[in-house]
């Protein structure tokens, strides 16, 4: 398959035809991890805004894994632990988050949280694989080239979930989305699927 005619419509025949022939395997784990979260108490899905290809903003679909009131706890955290803080303004993430849930690191862990995102899928906010999906404001780490995110969908998987996530520094996600944006490709994108069902039988995320 040409790279040019899999970037322009095969990449969407993958995302439709594979959600479509895994929809009925995946909603019985999303209901699942929706019902056990639910029984914590608050809400079993959660979304929030991201941008995606184009600017275009949309709401992602996750399985909730932190505390209900986790801004607040996030915002505490911050002032009164420095390294904490600057670890956040570094990587936009926490290696001892103290918002997650003990239901929520085994999600998290096995990415089952983010099996919700194949209605983004579907809907066709998202792809299966490309960049992570990011808020309005992580859109400046990838100055001076915003189009290394832009012109893609972002992914429910993708390069740095597979390659890049236990290194946690941003400018090594930048890089493994700019390489991803020149070498798209069927066999690719097949590769990284497969990696990342992998994690469902030796979970690493987090």
């Amino acid at each position: 398959m040409r790279p040019d005619f899999y970037a322009r419509a095969g990449k969407r025949l993958l995302d439709l035809g594979l959600s479509l022939l895994l929809l009925p395997v995946l909603l019985p784990v999303i209901a699942l991890s929706w019902a056990a979260t639910k029984a914590q108490g608050g809400p079993g899905f959660y979304a929030h805004s991201r941008i995606g290809q184009h600017g275009r903003v949309f709401r992602c679909y996750k399985i909730r894994t932190m505390l209900p009131d986790s801004e607040r706890i996030l915002h505490e955290h911050l002032r009164a632990n420095p390294q904490a803080a600057e670890e956040w303004a570094l990587n936009r993430k926490l290696r001892h988050d103290p918002r997650v849930t003990r239901l929520g690191r085994f999600l998290r862990r096995t990415s089952l949280d983010e099996l919700p995102q194949i209605l983004n899928v579907l809907r066709g906010e998202m792809s299966l694989v490309g960049p992570r999906p990011i808020t309005a404001e992580e859109l400046d780490y990838y100055a001076p080239a915003p189009a290394t995110y832009l012109d893609q969908r972002p992914g429910v998987t993708g390069p740095w979930q597979v390659h890049g996530r236990l290194d946690g520094c941003y400018s090594t996600r930048v890089r493994l989305d700019r390489a991803y944006r020149r070498d798209m490709s069927l066999a690719v994108d097949l590769d990284l699927i497969w990696r990342t069902a992998l994690t469902l039988v030796r979970p690493t995320g987090c």
